[in-house]
């Protein structure tokens, strides 16, 4: 995670040199400074040694490239840079990408109408570490984890201890580790020894899929309550 004085530093991937300066020129005219867009690239193979040259802290991804998938690439960057941050933007809405996108480790899903101040605001979002899904892309991951493979998920969260369970509910609510730590009064590493126990009891291993779980189960156990 960045601090709030540093500027956020974005690699671009995508085949369409228009979508790239048209992003690019957003960025610069909306972001009064606060972003810098380090590279673009037009390929995986092209945005892998951008990647590698430049280090950036997001990397805005669409999914189809000419040498394969964006998905694919997600996981082939937060392999090898775990601590960049990737946000799919596209232009492809479809309930099971958005599902695989998250599974992926993509810290967001966002679609290429989205407006000048939400693209910078999601960006912002994604580099402090809070996961950037719109409500209807949520409701999409919801609905694949709760029909996935026509079978009903399991609560995990029952595995998880009464502090674990605080610690994730803040993360759903798209809080840093720095508010969460404080709003619970929990030092820095105190609070990443948690989170990792938590992605480990929940089989995940990025912010947005524990907090898709976690939203998930609690709509399914208040929906039960009410019927």
């Amino acid at each position: 995670m960045i601090t709030a004085a540093a500027t956020i530093r974005v690699l671009l991937i995508d085949d369409n040199t228009l979508v790239r300066k048209g992003v690019r020129s957003v960025i610069t005219s909306e972001s009064e400074g606060s972003i810098e867009v380090v590279g673009e690239a037009d390929s995986i193979r092209s945005g892998m040694r951008a990647i590698r040259e430049h280090k950036p802290d997001v990397v805005l991804l669409d999914i189809r490239l000419p040498d394969g998938s964006g998905l694919d690439a997600c996981l082939t960057i937060l392999k090898e840079f775990p601590a960049s941050r990737v946000l799919i933007l596209t232009s492809i809405t479809n309930d099971n990408l958005v599902y695989d996108a998250i599974i992926a480790g993509a810290q967001g899903y966002l679609m290429k109408e989205i407006d000048p101040t939400g693209l910078v605001k999601a960006i912002t979002d994604a580099a402090a570490g809070k996961s950037v899904l719109t409500s209807d892309v949520t409701s999409r991951v919801l609905r694949m984890i709760r029909n996935n493979d026509g079978k009903t998920t399991p609560n995990e969260l029952a595995l998880l201890s009464k502090q674990e369970s605080r610690v994730l509910a803040l993360v759903a609510e798209g809080l840093t580790n720095k508010e969460v730590g404080k709003r619970l009064k929990l030092s820095e590493n105190t609070l990443k020894n948690y989170l990792v126990s938590v992605f480990e009891k929940l089989n995940v291993k990025r912010r947005a899929q524990a907090a898709a779980l976690y939203v998930s189960a609690t709509q399914s156990h208040n929906n039960s309550r009410s019927e």
